[in-house]
C-alpha cells in the first residue's frame, strides 16, 4: 500500500490537469506541426500523470506493480498507446522521413493533409483524456469484495482452464451461441498463463509444466493464423503476469521484445496469410516458410515491409484523416445512426432471422468515405474514436470514449466483487471475457461484445455460486485496509 503522504483521495486533483495538453494543442493549431507534436507528447503526460505522479488516483489495496492488469494501467496503455502514440511513424513519413532518416530531397511544407493529421491527433488526445476520466470516476480506492473462493485458487484455475476450453470448443460449433466461445477460450488461455506464472513464483514444477505447456501450444497455434494481433496478445498476457514478480527483467526485455516483434511480425504474418489463406500451402508449411523467409530475407526488403506496417497498419491515423475529410465536408455527421445499428446488432438472429449482417453494415461507412474499395476483400473496420467522431465530431469523441472508460472500469469492479478480488476477478475473468476492450472495435461489434460478455460473466458467477465454489461473505471485505464494513 502507498504511504499516507502519497495517497490521493481526490479525483478532482488528478483530473484537473489532464486536459491541459489538449487545450494547448488546440490553441497552437495554426501551426499543424507544433499542434501535432504537442498532442502526441500530451498522451505521455497523461500516462505519467495518471500512473506515476503523486496525484494519481488508483486503488490502494495493492501496489501499482501488482495491479497492472486493471483498466487504468492495461487498457490505458494498449488503447491509448495504439490510438495516440503510434501515429508518429505516419507523421514522420508525411514529413519525408523513413526510420528517422530524411529521404525526401524537398524541404517540408505543411499541406492540407498536415492539418488533418494534427486535427486527428488532437481528437485522439481528447479521447485519451476522456478514457482515463471515465475510468477514474468509477475507480474504487477501497474495493469491496463480496465473495471468495471456497477452494484452492491454483487447483480452481486448472479446473477452470480445462472446463472453459471444452465449453469454448463446444460453443464454437453451435452458430447461435458461437460468440460465447471467444470469451471462454480466452479464459482458458489466461488461466494457463496464470498457472504457469504462479508455478514459477511458487516453484511448483507441475504447475509450470501444465500452464506453460498449454500456453506454448496456444502461442504456436497463434503463429498459424496469419494475424499479428494474436501473437502480440499472448506476449502481452505473459509479460503483464510476470511483471509483478520480475519487474527489472520484464522492463529490461520490454524494448528488445517490442523491437523484435515490430521487425519480424509484419513480414512473417504477410507470408503466412498469402500462402495459407490462398490454399497454396497448409498453415504449418506457410509458418515454416515464413520463419525461413525472415531469416534469409534481405534487410532492405524487411525494412520496406515494416515501414509500410508502421505507417499504415500499426497506426490508423491515415484512415482517421480520410474520415475527417469525408465528415462533415462531404456528408453530415451520422448522429444516432451508428448507435441504433449497434443496439439492433445485439438481437439474436434466432429472434430476428432477417437481421442485417453486422460486418456488412459496419463497412458501409468505410466504403462511403473511400477508405476501402467495395470490390476489395479487406476488413477495415473503424475504431471507437472514429465512430465517436463520425457520430458527432469532437463532442461525440469525448462522450463515447468517456463512457468507454466508465464501462470498462465498472465491469472490472463487478468482476472483482463477484469473483473474490483482483486475481480471479480482474486478471482472469474481466481481461479474458472483455479482451476486446483492450484496443476496441467499431460500435456495432463493441456493444455486442460487452452485452454478451456480461451475460457470460454472470452465467459463470451463477454456476460457481450454485455449486458453492464461490461463497458470499457474511460481511463484505474492504481490501484497502482489511476493515469490515
Amino acid at each position: 500500500m502507498l504511504a499516507d503522504r502519497y495517497q490521493n483521495n481526490s479525483k478532482q486533483k488528478v483530473l484537473i490537469l489532464i486536459y491541459l495538453p489538449w487545450i494547448i494543442s488546440f490553441i497552437v493549431q495554426i501551426d499543424p506541426v507544433v499542434s501535432y507534436l504537442t498532442a502526441w507528447l500530451g498522451s505521455f503526460f497523461i500516462f505519467y500523470w495518471t500512473l506515476f505522479s503523486r496525484l494519481r488516483f488508483i486503488p490502494l489495496d495493492l501496489p501499482l506493480s501488482k495491479q497492472v492488469m486493471r483498466p487504468i494501467v492495461l487498457i490505458q496503455l494498449i488503447f491509448a498507446g495504439f490510438m495516440c502514440t503510434t501515429s508518429i511513424f505516419y507523421f514522420l513519413d508525411h514529413m519525408g522521413y523513413e526510420y528517422f532518416n530524411k529521404v525526401s530531397i524537398l524541404p517540408f511544407k505543411a499541406t492540407q493533409q498536415t492539418y488533418f493529421i494534427a486535427e486527428c491527433q488532437r481528437l485522439s488526445l481528447l479521447a485519451h483524456a476522456a478514457l482515463v476520466t471515465g475510468m477514474i470516476l468509477k475507480i474504487k480506492q477501497y474495493p469491496i469484495i463480496k465473495h471468495r473462493l471456497n477452494i484452492n485458487l491454483d487447483f480452481f484455475l486448472i479446473w477452470l482452464c480445462v472446463a472453459c476450453y471444452l465449453l469454448g470448443a463446444a460453443t464454437s460449433r453451435i452458430h447461435s451461441i458461437s460468440q460465447f466461445s471467444f470469451g471462454l477460450i480466452n479464459i482458458s488461455i489466461t488461466c494457463s498463463a496464470f498457472i504457469f506464472v504462479r508455478g514459477i513464483v511458487k516453484r511448483k514444477t507441475g504447475f509450470m509444466l501444465f500452464g506453460g505447456g498449454l500456453f506454448l501450444v496456444n502461442f504456436l497455434a497463434s503463429t498459424l493464423t496469419g494475424y499479428k494481433e494474436s501473437i502480440i496478445i499472448n506476449v502481452i498476457i505473459i509479460g503483464f503476469l510476470l511483471y509483478p514478480y520480475f519487474k527489472k527483467l520484464i522492463l529490461t526485455l520490454a524494448i528488445p521484445t517490442i523491437y523484435i516483434l515490430l521487425y519480424i511480425l509484419p513480414t512473417f504474418a504477410s507470408i503466412v496469410r498469402s500462402q495459407s489463406w490462398s490454399g497454396q500451402k497448409s498453415a504449418q508449411e506457410a509458418r515454416t516458410e515464413a520463419f525461413n523467409a525472415v531469416l534469409v530475407s534481405d534487410e532492405a526488403d524487411i525494412n520496406e515491409t515494416n515501414w509500410a506496417f508502421l505507417t499504415l497498419r500499426l497506426s490508423e491515423i491515415d484512415m482517421f484523416t480520410q474520415f475527417a475529410k469525408h465528415v462533415p465536408g462531404e456528408r453530415d455527421y451520422y448522429g444516432f445512426e451508428i448507435i441504433k445499428n449497434s443496439v439492433l446488432a445485439i438481437i439474436p438472429r434466432a429472434i430476428w432471422p432477417n437481421k442485417f449482417v453486422t460486418e456488412t453494415i459496419s463497412m458501409e461507412r468505410v466504403y462511403d468515405a473511400g477508405v476501402a474499395n467495395r470490390n476489395s476483400n479487406v476488413s477495415a473496420k473503424t475504431r471507437p474514436v472514429v465512430d465517436g467522431y463520425l457520430s458527432a465530431g469532437g463532442i461525440g469523441v469525448f462522450i463515447s470514449i468517456f463512457l468507454y472508460g466508465m464501462i470498462a472500469q465498472s465491469l472490472c469492479n463487478k468482476a472483482e466483487e463477484w469473483f473474490g478480488g483482483y486475481e480471479l476477478g480482474c486478471i482472469v475473468i474481466f481481461n479474458a471475457i472483455f479482451q476486446n476492450l483492450w484496443r476496441g472495435n467499431n460500435f456495432e461489434f463493441l456493444l455486442n461484445n460487452i452485452f454478451y460478455g456480461y451475460l457470460a460473466m454472470y452465467a459463470i458467477y451463477w454456476i460457481l455460486r450454485r455449486s458453492n465454489t464461490l461463497i458470499e461473505l457474511d460481511v463484505y471485505e474492504d481490501t484497502a485496509d482489511q476493515r469490515r464494513v
